[in-house]
């Protein structure tokens, strides 16, 4: 091994093949930060979607598969013959059942037990630093940003077993620990929830129809591209191994958290990662219709009021008048293997709740700076373009 290469942190990802750990992977190959790479999942690469760019980075021979939530999996997982006592400088814990609407109970024990289980091990083992990712949606809905220090009430099942996973890794003796709670992530590739909007769009725009939206244009639905995302995990590792001392003053510079809030512990780094764009409802509508060239528009309040005391029949309707349509543009398009895209809509997402963060305190905290500081048209083209590159768009 080269001097150069001695100094450089071995690098553990859990949930290595999910959409931001993908990116991650490719990240840190393109770079060559690494001198070691273990990327853990339940998947199989050849099952992952992954297009070409991809594939040596999360190539077998860096590539295991386990399951994370087990305790038994654990020494799989750890062990590594070019890491002595499975002592990992960095572990990015990106795993967990990320699909929305799912019953608590999964949430509990495909996200929270596999947090709680990989925690209790990194910091047995001593890991360098271990780096949490959860959700802005924690935090009380209001438009005004929220920063790391106000109200937390989650407003989906997944976002509320994330703070509980926050509270209780946060508590774990021993465990040098960054939690990271990210917006919408975007970019190449995206199969979430800028993905549905695009997906929907394209079924209007066959349909020569007009796409209205519900709630109001104000509505903050922020953002933060995957490539910033991984840079920011790879940022808060790095800060982190050189804050590992519990009692390090720069820990304790959060807001501290209003009395009867539920979070991690006060000497917890907590850091918001989002872009600078304050992404709206409103935005994401005009790119949409500047792209898609569709006329687009907002229900009003008697619309808007009605489906919010009948949601679920609302949304029942909205997915019934898709869902076929999109299938009937992709068996026409003779796409055999459409890949991860649909535009089905999720009950939870269509709430009228906002995600608004400030993220100036990760910026203030660690010198982060955001390659792409707002969500715009032009990345919207950017991601139907890689969707067609992967035989994925009708």
């Amino acid at each position: 091994m080269a001097a150069a290469d001695i100094k450089k942190p071995s690098v553990l990802i859990i949930g290595g093949l999910g959409y931001i750990g993908r990116f991650l992977a490719k990240y840190i190959h393109t770079n060559q930060l690494a001198s070691t790479v273990r990327l853990v999942d339940k998947v199989l690469p050849q099952l992952a979607h992954l297009a070409p760019e991809f594939v040596e980075p999360c190539s077998n021979s860096v590539f295991l598969q386990a399951d994370a939530s087990r305790e038994t999996a654990m020494s799989r997982i750890f062990d590594h013959p070019d890491v002595p006592e499975g002592r990992w400088d960095y572990v990015f814990n990106l795993g967990g059942e990320t699909a929305w609407s799912q019953a608590y109970e999964i949430y509990k024990l495909r996200s929270y037990q596999l947090s709680i289980t990989l925690a209790k091990e990194a910091a047995k083992r001593g890991v360098g630093a271990f780096i949490e990712a959860s959700t802005g949606m924690v935090y009380a809905s209001n438009r005004t940003p929220r920063v790391e220090g106000d109200k937390l009430k989650p407003w989906i099942k997944l976002a509320k077993v994330k703070l509980e996973i926050e509270q209780e890794v946060s508590k774990i003796p021993g465990l040098n620990l960054v939690i990271l709670r990210i917006p919408h992530v975007y970019g190449e590739y995206d199969p979430g929830f800028i993905a549905k909007a695009l997906c929907l769009a394209r079924v209007y725009q066959d349909q020569q129809k007009e796409l209205k939206w519900l709630w109001t244009e104000e509505l903050r639905i922020n953002t933060v591209h995957v490539e910033d995302a991984v840079r920011a995990l790879w940022t808060a590792a790095e800060w982190r191994r050189g804050n590992s001392a519990p009692s390090s003053p720069t820990l304790s510079r959060r807001p501290t958290l209003s009395k009867g809030d539920e979070g991690p512990t006060a000497n917890t780094p907590v850091f918001n990662i989002v872009d600078h764009g304050e992404t709206s409802q409103g935005m994401l509508a005009k790119f949409v219709g500047e792209v898609f060239n569709i006329q687009t528009g907002f229900q009003g309040t008697i619309v808007s009021q009605f489906a919010k005391l009948n949601l679920e029949h609302v949304v029942d309707d909205l997915n019934e008048d898709v869902l076929q349509p999109w299938a009937d543009m992709i068996e026409r398009a003779g796409i055999t293997r459409p890949g991860p895209l649909s535009p089905f809509l999720e009950k939870e997402l269509l709430k009228d709740s906002e995600l608004s963060l400030d993220g100036t305190f990760f910026e203030r905290t660690t010198g982060f700076k955001y390659e792409h500081e707002k969500f715009t048209a032009n990345e919207v083209r950017k991601m139907i373009d890689s969707y067609k590159r992967a035989g994925w768009w009708p």
